[in-house]
């Protein structure tokens, strides 16, 4: 057993600065510990997925993070790891826990398939990994096995804890709530029928409005493609796969990155798919977010099948989530508006865009890899 402090000292001393994940009781001293630890970041997420997508974001940002979480969420991490991390060449270094482990600890029922199959899904993913340190003097070696491969390959290191792995740490930090300002916003406005803007037509006016030093992350499918399409700019991050990631991803990359504004293009298809993101994003708040939902009310990427996002009130979802502006823009010229101006608090921005994408739209000839790289080159230059 060791403390949670000698690991995550260690750990900053390779440059951890932000942990996020979901909590296990195996993880409890050690997500304690960096809650207290006024020169540590922790992220609460609501979604494993999720919490990969924020460290995702930060590591791009130039923080480097850590995920926790219990291994009954590993499946939840799976389609970021998969079609994110490994596709990009971003490190984060995993932990989780190992619940269920054939041959330890009586454990629920639920955890008995997964303790089974857990190191097995860091191998299917080709993620290397090895045990968590239980004795003081192999936190060094372990780190620095993991730091190594993370720095030259480019890509996620696991850990996997087992029970009683970490000694007790009291948690001494309270939450502080945040208010929820979601009367602001009016529950009987109706979009128009006709008129609205085309998804291409509102990108435009995302691209001619930006401030210097803009980043933009554009969700997966049509929307990156059709940015792509318009004008290819190294400040541009065009997702693929990791659905419904963008806000979160935002969010990392926002919070490492507190002095340059971060412009997310969401869908509805992808925002319905991690809904809880927006409860994070709407806690940790960052002042540099813009947040924008460009919502046709279609899986237009994928078949053209109709989502609910008809059904809901986006807007007042995300206010009720905790941002503090909220905002629902019918027009392009209202979105040139918004993106020319500055953004002094996190903002969510609702536009109704109408079906439809250019014939022959054409794929990024540009690699996951180089798009990141040159986006973080770009950051460099333009600090």
């Amino acid at each position: 057993m060791i403390s949670a402090e000698s690991f995550i000292m260690a750990a900053k001393g390779h440059g951890f600065s932000l942990y996020t994940g979901v909590p296990c009781s195996y993880l409890k001293p050690f997500i304690n510990y960096v809650i207290d630890a006024e020169d540590l970041e922790y992220v609460g997420a609501t979604n494993e997925g999720d919490a990969i997508a924020i460290a995702s974001g930060a590591d791009m940002g130039g923080k480097r993070a850590v995920v926790m979480f219990q291994n009954s969420g590993f499946g939840n991490t799976v389609n970021p790891l998969t079609s994110l991390n490994m596709i990009f060449d971003i490190p984060v270094l995993v932990i989780t826990t190992l619940r269920g482990e054939p041959g330890g600890p009586k454990d629920e029922p639920q955890h008995a398939l997964m303790g089974e199959i857990t190191t097995g899904l860091f191998d299917l993913m080709r993620i290397p990994w090895e045990y968590f340190p239980t004795e003081e003097k192999d936190v060094a070696p372990v780190l620095e096995r993991a730091v190594k491969h993370m720095t030259e390959k480019k890509q996620p290191y696991g850990l996997v804890m087992k029970k009683d792995s970490i000694s007790p740490h009291k948690l001494k930090t309270k939450a502080v709530p945040r208010d929820v300002r979601s009367a602001q916003l009016q529950a009987d406005f109706s979009w128009p029928k006709e008129g609205r803007p085309s998804r291409t037509d509102v990108l435009k006016a995302v691209q001619s409005s930006l401030r210097p030093g803009d980043v933009v992350v554009a969700t997966t499918g049509h929307t990156g493609r059709e940015l792509y399409a318009l004008e290819d700019k190294p400040n541009q991050l065009y997702m693929v796969g990791s659905m419904g990631c963008a806000g979160s991803f935002g969010l990392g990359l926002a919070l490492a990155q507190p002095n340059r504004r971060v412009i997310v293009l969401d869908g509805d298809g992808a925002a319905l798919m991690r809904l809880g993101a927006l409860a994070t994003i709407g806690f940790e708040r960052p002042k540099n977010l813009l947040h924008i939902l460009l919502d046709n009310e279609l899986h237009e990427s994928t078949g053209g099948q109709s989502t609910v996002s008809h059904s809901i009130d986006s807007a007042l979802v995300a206010a009720a989530s905790g941002y503090p502006k909220v905002l629902r823009v019918p027009t392009t010229d209202g979105v040139a508006a918004l993106v020319a101006g500055e953004t002094t608090e996190l903002t969510f921005a609702h536009v109704k865009t109408r079906p439809g994408s250019p014939e022959d739209l054409p794929r990024p000839t540009v690699t996951p890899i180089q798009v990141k790289d040159r986006m973080i080159a770009w950051m460099k230059e333009n600090a």
